[in-house]
This record gives structure tokens, C-alpha cells and sequence, in this order.
């Protein structure tokens, strides 16, 4: 078959968290399944050669969608795959993309460690078991699934899409794409005027839209409909699609979209570029190019910060751009400053650069008719996200063995993850979905609620991760299978309601891709999912738990910023002052929706004796 150019160790039990955010992963080797047998696919230039997966699935690893973006393509928008002949075999993952690895992302390696290639851009590819001629025909729904991770970490192969594609008969597309400083780097020395996208700095969002369009030109040799195409994702995954939402150059390359957990926030080109002196990120382009000369050596001595600044200021454009292309991956990486190995590197991303992404505020275009693609959406959060996170932390939770902890504060614990994760509800679903529901009704909410983990030496895992953040994949994949450190989680017990909950999961989201609305997930007896806007003063969302915990359901309301402060400040759970303003103080820090400037006006008379730059502000 042809592939056609488109045209146009961690040793703690901080391990487990691997599995919350890749949790529908499962490192299968590089090898040939259990069941061997190929699956090649034949066509006019070629063929290309898979397997039958673990679910009885066809897929096919490692599939090129663009040209490498290595050497003078680095720093550059990816250019389109030269169509080759002749036969290939996709039996095995390609590498992940450049990155420090992570229990998040790549956790067969030393956190901290730089692992992964240049040349990462390919794909897999999942489909339900088919002959030949069957695929010749099938015209099945095609989901592109980009992966979460911070755009930092993580890759496709840690995701198995195989169930859901055998289950529901829909393909299932996971690209690679650029992450970290390889994939979201906005300098003026990278400009082109003659190839504008290369100067945006979105170039890990312009591989998600160069995957879109294969997709378009190759999904029907798999036996997917090109003209039916949903683009879905999680966490950072979910963001890219709410920016592909308001992408000109992604118009017309998808007909839904399904971001779960997202935000509807990107940074403006100043932060992504400036100095921290004159208003940009910590780590901006220019304040990491500073470092990188910083290392370099004038008679023998390092540059101080004052001499790079000097240096930097008196280089031509091309001498900077080749700078960068020059560099290994690794020192990249290290001029960037983070806080310590277990926290993902925090960088500029989605960059509003005025030509992949508008300088417009994204709740501003969804607001307006002709501002966004004018796709059924689908998006929600799970009710606990930010306990993901809480459990992860030394501040949050005392490990006095590996599976021994306990939480430090359990009022301060509940509050942070009741405020945090509600004000993560208005950034990633309802503020979104009230914007686009102004214009189209085809826009549905969901909040996701499982909470069944059980309880190890007296921790009651259900109250410590509850549903947090990344806790639903596994349930839209079907794919439970994570190794022996998931049966922490996902135990016998509560395999009949998790499996049943996961069926009806998969059922909603491929009916989705199928027809534009969840409808009954493809059930008879099943709740029929409601429009967000069907009725303005009570929109409609819809709550994913088992049977046990009130099961699949329809429910009305919405969640605002103000009602989430107005909670903070009358909580029963927090006790004091202080305890309310460094809740507050954290909503403003890192909830997206507030600047640390808006720390004063939600903390009112209250926090004035709390500074925000002074915390800690000591017991009391």
C-alpha cells in the first residue's frame, strides 16, 4: 500500500502516578504480539504489513507522517511525507519524541533523563479485524488521539487503542508529536516571511495537524471514512484540541472534536519570547537562549548573564537560528530551569503567534460565530483532577514506606482539590462549552466521577485519588491491562463495575465520532446525552460512575469562577485566614482562569495580612 503525501525509576510509589496520566497505556514490546499473525494491507504502491493485536485488532506501529524534523527542519513546521513504494512492515513503536523522562511520560528510564529522538514523527494505527476486501469498504469513523503530558512528556505507544477499535468499529489514529523546547519554541530569529508557520513556535500543534491530514489522505486504505474524522485528546492532549478549535490552518481537517480534562488557554507571543525582565516566562526563548550562551566559554571563563544578554543582543538572526539547530537535544533541555526531577518542565506552549493560533483569547473566538471550527464538541473533567497531583506531592502526603502514606492535612487536601478542581471544571468544560453553545447546539459536557480504588495499609485510596486526573482513559480504551503496579487501582473487586462503566464509555464516544451526538452511547436502555444549552438556565451534562454510585446519568448546572472563590470563602473545612488565603493564593497560582495579580481582589480584606509573594506566611 502507498503511503500518499498529504498535500497542502522511579523507585517511590510516585511509580503509580505513571498510571494516571498514560492510563490507558501498555509498553508492549517492540514485538510482535501474542497472537503473531500479520495483517498486510495492499494497495496501488506497495503494501504495509501489521498485526492482529491482543483484542483480535488490526494495527500497524510506527507509520511515517512527515519528513524527520531533524537538522535544518528542526525549528521548522513539518514538511509533508514523500510518498515511498514498495513493501514496509509497521510491526514495532517508533521512539517518543525528545524528552526528560517522567513517570508521567517515558518511566523506563531515570526520572530526569533525557530520552527519546528527533525523528519521532509517526503514527499507529488501530482497526477492528477485517479482510481486504472489508477495509476496501468499511467507511469507519476515524479518531485521532493526541496524548497528554504537558506537551512536555509522553508519547502514542503508551496508549493501547486497539479494544475500542475492535469494540465499536471505529480506526483509532495516536500520532507523535513534538514536545518541549522541540516543539513549542517562539523566537524572531525563527521567522520566515516566506513560510510563515515557521516562526510560530506551535511546531508540536502543526504535527498534530500534519497527522490530520494523512489521516486524510490514508485513512481510507485502513479502512477508515477521511471524511469523518474526530480529533480527541487528554490533558495537554485536550488543549491542543481546543486550539485546533480556532486554528486556521486545521480548518476543514476535522468534523468533531472530544477534549477531555483541557483548558481553554494558550500563551501570548511576548511570554513566549521575552526576557523576565521585560515581561517574559522564566522559561522564555530569550531567557533560555541567555543560559545557552551563559555555558559558553570566553577565554576560558563562563559568560555572566549581564555578557550573554550582550552577546545575544548583538547576533544576526540566521547566526541565531543556526545556533539553535546546532545544539544537542540534551543542552536544550538543561538551560531550561525547573523546580525539581519529579515535576514536568514548565514552558510556553500553544502560542498565540497570529498565524497558527489567533492573538485572540479562545473563549473570545468560541463566543463568535465565524471565530472557531463549527464542529459537534464534545468535553468534561473528572470531579477530583487536581488529587492527581495532590497525591504526588511531599507538601500533600507523608510516605513513611513506599506503600505506607498518609495525608499530611486532610481538611486542606479536600479544599485544595474541591477549589482547584472545580475552577479546572469552568477552564476545561463549562466556560468552553456556554461559548460555543452561543453559536451551535451541537456542544456536550460530561463530568466523570469513579472512585473505587481501594484501600492499601489504612490508605483509603478512594479519598487520596478519588477521580482524579487521567483516571478516565483507561475507561474510554477499554484497556485496564497496565501491569502488576495497576492492581493498586484496578483490583477484582472492582473489575464488574469499572468494565461495565468502560463499555458505556466507549459506547458514548464512538457514537460521537459515529454521528456528530452520544445520543445512547449506542444502547436502547441507556440515558440519551442532552445538549450543555438545553435549557440556558440549567445546562445539561453528563455524570460517568458505576451502577454502584448512582451509574450513568443525566444531571443540570454549571460551574462559574466566582461561585468557586464564593465556596473558598465559606468552607467549613477550612478553618482560619490563613487556610482560606493559601487556598485562594493556589486558585490564583495555578488554576489558568486568574493572574497572580487577581490574588488581592478574590482574597479581599481577609488575605491583605497574606501577601501572595510572601507565603509562606509561617503556622497560625
Amino acid at each position: 500500500m502507498r503511503l500518499m503525501a498529504p498535500r497542502s525509576r522511579h523507585p517511590r510509589l510516585l511509580a503509580l502516578l505513571s498510571l494516571l496520566l498514560t492510563l490507558a497505556c501498555d509498553r508492549e514490546p517492540d514485538s510482535v504480539a501474542e497472537d503473531s499473525s500479520r495483517r498486510t494491507l495492499t494497495g496501488k504502491g506497495g503494501s504495509v504489513t501489521g498485526m492482529v493485536g491482543r483484542y483480535g485488532n488490526h494495527e500497524w506501529r510506527g507509520l511515517p507522517y512527515a519528513e524527520p524534523p531533524v537538522g535544518a527542519r528542526r525549528f521548522r513546521a513539518p514538511e509533508p511525507l514523500v510518498a515511498g513504494r514498495g513493501a514496509r512492515e509497521a510491526l514495532q513503536f517508533s521512539p517518543p519524541c525528545v524528552q526528560f523522562a517522567h513517570p508521567f511520560g517515558v518511566n523506563d528510564a531515570p526520572t530526569g533523563e533525557v530520552v527519546g529522538s528527533e525523528d519521532c514523527l509517526y503514527l499507529n494505527v488501530y482497526a477492528p479485524r477485517m479482510t481486504q476486501a472489508e477495509a476496501n469498504r468499511a467507511k469507519l469513523p476515524v479518531m485521532v488521539w493526541l496524548h497528554g503530558g504537558g506537551n512536555v512528556v509522553g508519547h502514542a505507544a503508551g496508549y493501547h487503542g486497539g479494544n475500542l477499535a475492535q469494540r465499536e468499529r471505529v480506526l483509532v489514529v495516536a500520532p507523535n508529536y513534538r514536545l518541549g523546547p522541540l516543539g513549542w519554541f517562539h523566537h524572531p530569529a525563527l521567522a520566515d516571511p516566506a513560510r510563515p508557520a515557521d516562526g510560530s513556535g506551535n511546531y508540536g500543534l502543526l504535527d498534530a495537524i500534519e497527522a490530520l491530514r494523512w489521516v486524510r489522505a490514508n485513512a481510507a486504505s485502513f479502512g477508515g471514512d477521511a471524511s469523518n474524522v474526530t480529533v480527541f485528546g487528554e490533558s495537554a492532549g485536550a488543549r491542543d484540541v481546543m486550539a485546533l478549535l480556532i486554528s486556521p490552518p486545521a480548518r476543514g481537517l476535522f468534523e468533531r472534536a472530544i477534549a477531555q480534562s483541557g483548558a481553554a488557554r494558550h500563551f501570548d507571543a511576548k511570554s513566549a519570547s521575552a526576557l523576565a525582565s521585560e515581561g517574559g516566562h522564566v522559561n522564555s526563548s530569550g531567557e533560555v537562549l541567555v543560559r545557552l550562551l551563559q555555558r559558553e566559554s570566553q577565554d576560558g571563563r563562563a559568560l555572566d548573564a549581564p555578557s550573554a544578554r550582550k552577546r545575544l543582543a548583538a547576533m544576526e538572526p540566521a547566526a541565531i537560528a543556526a545556533y539553535l539547530r546546532a545544539k544537542p537535544p540534551s543542552e536544550l533541555l538543561a538551560a531550561y530551569q525547573h523546580d525539581d526531577q519529579e515535576s514536568m518542565l514548565s514552558l510556553p506552549n500553544l502560542i498565540a503567534d497570529g498565524t497558527v493560533l489567533p492573538t485572540t483569547r479562545l473563549l473570545e473566538l468560541y463566543a463568535q460565530p465565524d471565530g472557531h471550527a463549527r464542529v459537534p464538541v464534545m468535553m468534561g473533567t473528572n470531579r477530583d483532577e487536581m488529587k492527581t497531583f495532590l497525591f504526588s506531592s511531599r507538601e500533600h502526603v507523608r510516605r513513611i514506606t513506599p506503600l505506607f502514606m498518609r495525608v499530611r492535612d486532610p481538611a486542606r487536601y479536600e479544599a485544595l482539590s474541591e477549589a482547584l478542581s472545580s475552577a479546572w471544571r469552568v477552564s476545561g468544560a463549562d466556560a468552553p462549552a456556554a461559548a460555543l453553545a452561543r453559536n451551535q447546539p451541537e456542544v456536550f459536557v460530561y463530568r466523570f466521577d469513579w472512585d473505587e480504588e481501594p484501600t492499601i495499609l489504612g490508605a483509603d485510596l478512594s479519598k487520596m485519588l478519588g477521580a482524579g486526573h487521567g483516571l478516565e482513559i483507561p475507561f474510554v480504551f477499554g484497556h485496564f491491562d497496565l501491569g502488576r503496579r495497576a492492581n493498586l487501582i484496578f483490583t477484582d473487586e472492582n473489575q464488574p463495575g469499572r468494565e461495565q462503566l468502560s463499555e458505556r464509555m466507549m459506547g458514548y464516544w464512538a457514537e460521537f465520532a459515529r454521528r456528530g451526538k452520544p445520543g445512547r452511547g449506542g444502547a436502547v436502555h441507556a440515558p440519551e446525552w442532552a445538549p450543555f444549552a438545553a435549557q440556558q438556565d440549567a445546562p445539561s451534562f453528563m455524570v460517568f460512575d458505576t451502577d454502584a454510585s448512582g451509574g450513568v446519568r443525566l444531571q443540570r448546572g454549571a460551574t462559574s469562577l466566582d461561585g468557586v472563590v464564593q465556596r473558598v470563602r465559606e468552607s467549613k473545612k477550612l478553618v482560619s485566614p490563613r487556610q482560606r488565603c493559601r487556598v485562594l493564593r493556589e486558585l490564583a497560582r495555578t488554576s489558568g482562569l486568574l493572574e497572580r495579580s487577581d490574588y488581592p481582589r478574590i482574597g479581599g480584606e481577609e488575605c491583605e495580612s497574606y501577601p501572595f509573594e510572601s507565603y509562606p506566611w509561617g503556622e497560625g
